[in-house]
């Protein structure tokens, strides 16, 4: 055995681990490839480079990124792999309260890491309890030719006992004599005095096996002497000759054994050293006898701490864990929306709410810097508006535009279909509960009535999309995929995510037309409408749920006559708008938890987006 696998002379309490020996390498073939992380609620799933090699899983931000060292790493030998339940792709490596959250691209390939883990593993682990072993196991060094008697033969440890001392020594087992030698120390001695043990009992097996065959041979030698002359006496000589003198030529002696002609033992030698051995024995194990007795108060009392140290442990993980039950915010990808999602709908909707209650306050601080920017209102002539154009959705464009003037103007107030869910002065917000596979597509209808202002005014600030961001505060992003006319655009836009419901984009084409009215008498009718559709700019992603949604903001001006000769002025104007919206938000969030924030979130954006509408137009010239 080498000397990295023998016992460690300092006393360490540590295993000695195996080392790597030239031409046996302990790492195998590293396995690596792109796996999706789970890095937090706000950016979710990342794609990340992943290295398996000499137990270590590590990952970097990409392949490219290696050279610069990786992100993070975790040691297998602790590691619980865990597959996921629901998801095929996914599974989960654990370290103590370090969780990996991973999905791979397909099942395959998930199950292709979950292997090549194993075999990490596996192959570590059998090292470990190889080169364990080995590190307890003490073997001498072969004994001398002499005998067992050297002072040498049993020097494999640095606290070892001589013989001499041993066996003069059997009394001296109190701790003064073996002062500062720890337990293990005596174990590493009784190892080595159990190797020479049995090899001294081989040995003096060996002595009496021999004795007894020879004692054997003799017996049949006699007895064969006595079958080839049994007539005949013989004389027995002192030196153990037996003579025959039947004719006077013919003399057949016997020799005696002589035991230490028997393979060239010394039997006093062996039994001395053996006594010798035994004695040795005896004292080690009475000084660890003595070293338990006296340690065994304050094991006692360390068992008893750490006892009292893991009650106290537990009881403080159940009230974690009982709090952690009462908190809507759970850091993993299994406590937001899912198919599978382990929070409930009570949870979700508070986690929602108050995502929108931080979204509404932060809003509020920067309304006042957004009043500040101050745009040009360049809007365009109504003739612009009176038409749905050439471009390929033109049609489209038209029916939508068709299907809302015969259908969302309809008076519902009486309909039993559709409930009454806020009424706020003029605002009046009426919902039809409407549920597909599970997914609530309730189409709502606001109606109101604003002052100061006219339709073409509300749906100008309600189309352009320079003026989006100073009102929509739901937004994170968005941009003008295609502009297909002056009155149509093909818009892409993300909505902030309100955790734990996934992030939702929408691709709209968003259309403005000024419906003449065909009584005199009544007015002309302003009308936005958005629907979904699709484009090859903007296609859908994980990264984001796609909604659909089929919106439209229709708007009529009435006017009070002045007094006398007096001008029109914004106190004589008034605003009917009717607001519809046909929302598929996709997904798998609560229904319960959708119609409560449809409830709360549509009378503020009405409220909202006609107050920035008053806002900008007053002391403006009226733009009918």
């Amino acid at each position: 055995m080498s000397d990295n696998q023998s016992w460690n002379s300092s006393g360490s309490e540590e295993d000695i681990e195996p080392r790597e020996e030239p031409g046996h390498p302990i790492g195998i073939a590293e396995f690596s490839g792109y796996l999706s992380k789970w890095t937090n609620y706000i950016h979710g799933w990342q794609d990340r480079w992943v290295v398996l090699k000499n137990n270590t899983l590590s990952y970097y931000k990409s392949q490219d990124e290696t050279e610069y060292g990786c992100r993070g790493s975790l040691c297998l030998s602790k590691a619980v792999i865990t597959p996921h339940e629901f998801d095929e792709c996914r599974l989960d490596m654990s370290v103590n309260d370090s969780v990996w959250y991973l999905r791979a691209q397909d099942p395959e390939h998930r199950h292709q890491w979950i292997e090549s883990i194993e075999l990490h593993k596996s192959i570590r682990e059998g090292r470990r309890e190889k080169g364990g072993v080995q590190g307890r196991i003490i073997i001498p060094p072969p004994l001398a030719d002499s005998g067992y008697g050297s002072e040498s033969s049993l020097r494999r440890h640095g606290s070892m006992l001589s013989l001499t001392s041993a066996t003069s020594g059997y009394s001296a087992t109190s701790t003064s004599s073996f002062k500062g030698h720890s337990l293990r120390e005596k174990l590493a001695e009784m190892e080595t005095f159990r190797d020479i043990l049995c090899r001294q009992v081989d040995t003096l097996q060996k002595y009496f096996d021999s004795c007894a065959d020879a004692v054997s041979k003799d017996e049949l030698q006699r007895d064969k002497i006595v079958e080839d002359d049994e007539d005949d006496f013989p004389n027995t000589r002192t030196d153990g000759e037996f003579l025959h003198n039947n004719n006077g030529s013919k003399e057949k002696s016997f020799q005696s054994l002589n035991p230490k002609e028997i393979n060239g033992i010394d039997f006093k030698g062996e039994a001395i050293t053996f006594k010798a051995t035994t004695a040795g024995i005896l004292a080690t194990l009475s000084h660890c006898i003595d070293l338990m007795v006296k340690r065994e108060d304050s094991w006692q009392k360390r068992l008893d701490k750490e006892m009292e140290k893991r009650r106290r442990i537990e009881e403080s993980y159940k009230s974690a864990l009982n709090e952690l039950k009462k908190k809507s915010h759970f850091g993993g990808p299994d406590y937001e929306e899912g198919p599978n999602s382990l929070i409930n709908e009570d949870e979700f909707f508070d986690a929602v709410e108050a995502a929108l209650d931080r979204q509404d306050k932060i809003e509020e601080q920067s309304q006042t810097e957004k009043t500040r920017i101050q745009r040009s209102d360049a809007v365009s002539l109504g003739d612009a508006y009176s038409s749905s154009g050439t471009h390929r959705f033109s049609n489209k464009v038209e029916e939508m535009v068709q299907s809302h003037m015969t259908y969302s103007l309809q008076d519902v107030g009486g309909d039993a279909n559709w409930q009454l869910v806020v009424e706020e002065g003029e605002m009046k917000v009426y919902r039809r509960e409407v549920e597909e596979n599970g997914i609530v597509l309730d189409p709502l209808k606001a109606t109101h009535s604003v002052k100061g202002v006219t339709g073409h005014e509300v749906c100008h600030y309600f189309w352009d999309t320079a003026y989006r961001s100073d009102w929509e505060t739901t937004i994170e992003n968005f941009n003008v995929v295609e502009t297909l006319s002056e009155n149509a655009v093909i818009v892409y836009q993300t909505h902030k995510r309100v955790w734990p419901a996934s992030q939702r984009d929408v691709l709209y084409l968003s259309a403005m037309r000024k419906i003449m009215a065909s009584n005199e008498n009544d007015p002309d009718t302003w009308l936005v409408c958005n629907f979904s559709v699709d484009h090859e700019n903007a296609l859908p992603t994980s990264r984001c749920v796609r909604a659909k949604i089929n919106i439209a903001m229709i708007c009529q001006t009435l006017v009070s006559p002045p007094d006398g000769d007096k001008e029109i002025s914004r106190d004589n104007i008034l605003c009917k708008i009717t607001y519809v919206a046909n929302v598929n938000p996709g997904g798998w969030a609560p229904a319960s938890v959708l119609r409560a924030v449809a409830k709360r979130e549509y009378p503020k954006f009405l409220k909202r987006f006609t107050s920035y509408v008053q806002e900008k137009t007053a002391g403006k010239p009226i733009l009918f």
